[in-house]
């Protein structure tokens, strides 16, 4: 399995490199130079609104799928058919309640028109998400990095064209950017169905209560997770936006921070992505899991430590690289949401694990402790401190969340940390945090020789462990 794991992994990372940082980069933080933070900080708002209830339109089924799929590939084809036309009435639920809890917060009625088009998009979205799950869980990982590329290929052409080659004299607004997405998404998802549709068969589209109340009862568990985990990861721009004085603009510097942090953790997703059916299978064979365990965890955790210390000696050089104003509003959120980063990754691991194993229980309470915790502080923090007091409280709570995993795992699920491990840890850090200090960087070049040598340290340190990785793709190659 870490054959399997390391080969397709490294397929992944390739694929994402050459798309999303585009995306993210060239068309996403253009949109927002062009625009302004106080119109893309609207956007920003109502676009983690539509995601805060994107769990009555997944309802926890496409982790579900991709894990019964998984360990029961048999199953591929026989419900399908029943699941989408199930998924088209949950999204009339979604709709109505999303509308209902807008209008109950007085958004006016420009932004209830952009909201319509984001709703549309969140189901795009998860049936685009539904298509990958089942690639995921019968193992067909490049078909799914495909699928998963796609819709932002899509958009880098579309929207590129229009930003970087104007057929008109009005400037460039944030609906345009919205409608771009809705048409990518509804591309993507034909495609996803062509291919999946080839592969399993034309399914027969039918509605069954009995069917429908079975599977709302076997993804409860998986969808109150996904729920209780959006709240505290994306609850923060609307409040911000809703309880500032100047929140529109502070929800604009927010999302300055959090596009970066969001294009880390699209990377970060990808270990998930890889290691639940990997995981669900192995639980499912009694197979040892420690040792796909420890190396997919110094893998991420390492290199999410290495971004987090480097952003954070180097935040202003590297929002300046991106954005074109507004860098001093936005450095300390950055700071903070690039050391949340670190818990955010250490969660992907050790909640994937879990879950994997069927802990749901204990995952879905710590979650919500997750949620208490960043809403308490956010009520207190955002009035005074805006973004930057967002970023104070997901800092907290995915730190508070991701120590809890860790001791779970240790006690439960007998994960071992040796000394030996521990003072590599500490040595590590140490090293990262003295070359980020030491070595001032006044320009690229500097910059990229800094993350050369920090990246020399997880090979030294054996986060990266180039020995065991060349034995385990030249013996892939090999079969």
């Amino acid at each position: 399995m870490q054959k399997k794991f390391i080969s397709n992994l490294a397929f992944l990372v390739l694929l994402n490199l050459l798309v999303k940082p585009v995306a993210i980069f060239g068309i996403d933080a253009a949109v927002q130079n062009e625009v302004g933070a106080e119109s893309y900080g609207i956007y920003f708002s109502l676009l983690n609104f539509s995601m805060l209830f994107n769990i009555l339109l997944d309802f926890g089924i496409n982790n579900f799928t991709t894990k019964n799929i998984a360990q029961h590939p048999q199953i591929a084809s026989k419900y399908i058919g029943k699941i989408l036309v199930f998924r088209l009435i949950l999204f009339v639920f979604y709709a109505v309640f999303s509308y209902s809890i807008a209008y109950a917060l007085n958004w006016n009625s420009y932004e209830l028109y952009l909201l319509s088009f984001l709703v549309l998009n969140q189901l795009l979205v998860t049936l685009i998400a539904y298509v990958r799950s089942h690639f995921g869980g019968l193992l067909f990982f490049k078909t799914e990095a495909f699928i998963g590329v796609l819709d932002r290929v899509l958009l880098i052409f579309i929207c590129g064209a229009v930003l970087y080659f104007p057929m008109t004299d009005t400037p460039f607004k944030i609906e345009w950017f919205i409608w771009i997405q809705t048409l990518s998404y509804g591309i993507t998802l034909f495609i996803g169905f062509i291919l999946l549709f080839g592969k399993i068969g034309i399914p027969k589209f039918k509605y069954t209560t009995a069917f429908s109340m079975v599977i709302v009862r076997k993804s409860f568990p998986y969808a109150l997770l996904i729920m209780l985990m959006m709240i505290y990861t994306r609850v923060d721009s609307v409040m911000i936006e809703r309880m500032h004085i100047n929140g529109k603009a502070e929800a604009g510097y927010y999302a300055q921070g959090f596009r970066l942090v969001n294009a880390f953790f699209m990377f970060a997703m990808l270990f998930s992505n890889l290691l639940f059916p990997i995981f669900s299978k192995m639980f499912k064979l009694k197979e040892d899991t420690t040792p796909l365990f420890s190396t997919a965890s110094r893998l991420l955790i390492g290199g999410a430590i290495l971004l987090a210390v480097v952003s954070f000696y180097n935040s202003e050089f590297i929002l300046d690289l991106v954005y074109n104003g507004d860098i001093a509003e936005s450095k300390h959120a950055f700071q903070l949401l690039m050391i949340s980063f670190v818990g955010m990754c250490a969660t992907i691991i050790f909640g994937t694990l879990l879950t994997a194993k069927g802990n749901m229980l204990f995952l879905n309470v710590v979650a919500g402790i997750g949620i208490a915790i960043n809403f308490i502080i956010n009520l207190y923090l955002i009035p005074i401190y805006g973004a930057t007091g967002a970023a104070i409280a997901t800092c907290i709570t995915q730190t508070v969340v991701s120590l809890t995993q860790l001791i779970y795992c240790i006690r439960e699920l007998k994960i071992q940390f040796s000394l030996f491990f521990l003072v590599q840890f500490v040595l590590f850090l140490t090293s990262l945090i003295a070359i980020s200090y030491y070595l001032v960087v006044s320009s690229l070049a500097l910059f990229l020789l800094l993350l050369l040598l920090t990246f020399i340290s997880m090979i030294v340190f054996r986060f990266i462990d180039v020995k065991s990785m060349r034995a385990i793709i030249k013996s892939s190659s090999e079969e």
